[in-house]
């Protein structure tokens, strides 16, 4: 039953969503309340991470937004290693952020190792060294990802699902975008990988923006409002974003931008064109009413 209830969530709020942006690649479409409400339960395993309690799934509201969720593996200390669990609800993977700060922050992931770098051939067999990411979140991802492969294997096994979902929040978006890429490429075939994530970094160069679009048809990050954090770092410096883009314009308004990093007057490049006319706190949220960051828990 969690496995049928979670892939249906999938379906309503990733599927639905992708269909109207076949025929014109460059177009935006209004996204419903209904569906926007779809949403709700990744935005609350977004919340989780942030938590106190997390570990053991007592973590308040928010592990009681999903409460039939069996939690599995769990760890990081929000500081060397970013926060992570694994569980049963289908199988959802999710992070927290390291540090949802500005840009101008200590932050090395966003500010210093803008870095472009291949990715690890042993944990993306395949991919040519043409496509790049960011370098700090290169190394983030790799002190995890054994152990995560590892436990989401165990649960497709123990389970018999087919279906997993990557979840983050801020740098832990650019995390759960590596991990859904990752997991693709060394889950058996036919494993259906998703992703959402919210208020999430640029990753990497176009050439990883292509490959997300290849591998992950069903990738969606939210961002909010004029959040700045989604337009770092700069295209000026080889970065760009996959397709899949959600825009919360306002409480209850949103619209789906088709195309990797949309420049459509709606979406968030037009409405965030620099740092400077980007509002931070809409990094937080609220996303549909829930907020995201340790003071949400």
């Amino acid at each position: 039953m969690h496995f049928l209830l979670l892939l249906s969530l999938a379906l309503s709020a990733l599927g639905s969503l992708a269909r109207p942006l076949t025929a014109d690649l460059r177009t935006v479409s209004t996204v419903s309340a209904a569906q926007l409400a779809n949403f709700a339960p990744f935005t609350q395993f977004a919340r989780a991470a942030y938590c106190d309690g997390f570990q053991d799934w007592t973590c308040g509201d928010a592990c009681n937004a999903n409460a039939d969720f069996e939690l599995t593996l769990a760890g990081g200390d929000g500081n060397d290693i970013q926060n992570y669990f694994v569980g049963d609800h289908s199988i959802f993977l999710a992070r927290e952020e390291l540090l949802a700060k500005p840009p101008g922050s200590e932050s090395d992931l966003t500010d210093i190792e803008v870095l472009l770098v291949s990715l690890d051939s042993k944990l993306f067999p395949g991919i040519s060294s043409s496509v790049q990411i960011h370098d700090g979140f290169r190394n983030e991802h790799a002190k995890t990802a054994s152990a995560i492969l590892s436990a989401v294997k165990s649960l497709m096994s123990s389970k018999g699902t087919k279906s997993v979902v990557a979840v983050g929040h801020s740098l832990g978006g650019a995390l759960a975008e590596l991990d859904s890429l990752f997991l693709s490429l060394n889950l058996p075939s036919g494993t259906n990988v998703s992703a959402v994530t919210y208020g999430t970094p640029r990753v990497g160069n176009p050439a990883f923006a292509s490959l997300i679009d290849q591998h992950i048809p069903g990738f969606k990050h939210i961002n909010n409002e004029d959040d700045l954090i989604p337009i770092v770092p700069g295209r000026f410096l080889g970065y760009a974003h996959p397709a899949g883009e959600i825009h919360i314009l306002s409480p209850g308004k949103a619209v789906a931008c088709s195309g990797d990093d949309d420049t459509e007057s709606q979406c968030t490049i037009a409405s965030v064109p620099n740092i400077l006319e980007g509002n931070i706190l809409n990094h937080l949220g609220p996303y549909e009413g829930i907020s995201l960051g340790t003071l949400a828990c």
